[in-house]
């Protein structure tokens, strides 16, 4: 992967922490920009289109959940990859960073080598070069799935998928990587007017795992599911 392709915004209101990660960052060759707040972080994102942001939540006047939720709001900013960084660890705040459309969350303190093996992780799950789509084909690594027939296949031998299964494994796949919680599956899979028990989603998880195997779809704790390849 070239590194000097991607551009990352770091948003944080702590000069070392914006010295120490730049650094890191640009040795790897990627292309760098800071904010020292939520505000000019906006900005810098409506200005640069950043392949990926990493946020600190905890900033004073607008914090990182906030400045979250607003570029997401943004449909010209859906692909874009947005990592929480913070020193707390409870999972409320992981719960609430999911929420608003966090890709990752990474704690403090940082360790240097994690933290740059986790940004080239979700980038690279990020590349339109690892899911080709054409006309409606998309592949990931053994798995195929054709939207237009609904149809799988696992290594080239097709699985029977009911509708719901079908439409579950299509939002996961639709990021990768990506956390999905509970609350945004039932309301994308099965919508507002259809009321369901709380283990559905569990069953159909369990299903899918069934059929195509368990190394696709992993399970967030306390959270939701997630797609890898």
């Amino acid at each position: 992967m070239q590194n000097n392709n991607h551009s990352i915004l770091i948003v944080d209101d702590e000069q070392d922490i914006l010295e120490f990660l730049s650094y890191n960052l640009n040795k790897e060759g990627f292309t760098v920009n800071t904010a020292s707040d939520g505000e000019e972080g906006l900005k810098k994102i409506d200005s640069l289109k950043p392949d990926l942001v990493i946020l600190d939540i905890m900033m004073p006047n607008l914090d990182g959940v906030e400045v979250c939720r607003q570029i997401r709001e943004n449909p010209d900013n859906q692909n874009m990859i947005i990592v929480f960084l913070t020193a707390r660890n409870e999972d409320y705040s992981q719960i609430v960073g999911f929420e608003v459309g966090a890709d990752d969350y990474i704690t403090k303190p940082i360790r240097p080598r994690v933290f740059i093996s986790r940004i080239k992780a979700l980038l690279r799950r990020n590349q339109r070069n690892q899911i080709t789509e054409e006309n409606n084909l998309v592949h990931l690594g053994e798995l195929e799935i054709d939207r237009e027939q609904f149809q799988v296949r696992v290594s080239g031998k097709e699985v029977y998928l009911a509708k719901k299964e079908f439409e579950l494994l299509e939002l996961l796949v639709s990021k990768p990587g990506k956390v999905f919680t509970r609350e945004e599956i039932f309301l994308k899979v099965w919508g507002t007017e259809v009321i369901v028990g709380n283990r559905t989603i569990d069953v159909h998880i369990r299903k899918l795992r069934e059929k195509i195997g368990d190394n696709y779809i992993k399970t967030v704790k306390g959270i939701g599911y997630k797609f890898e390849f």
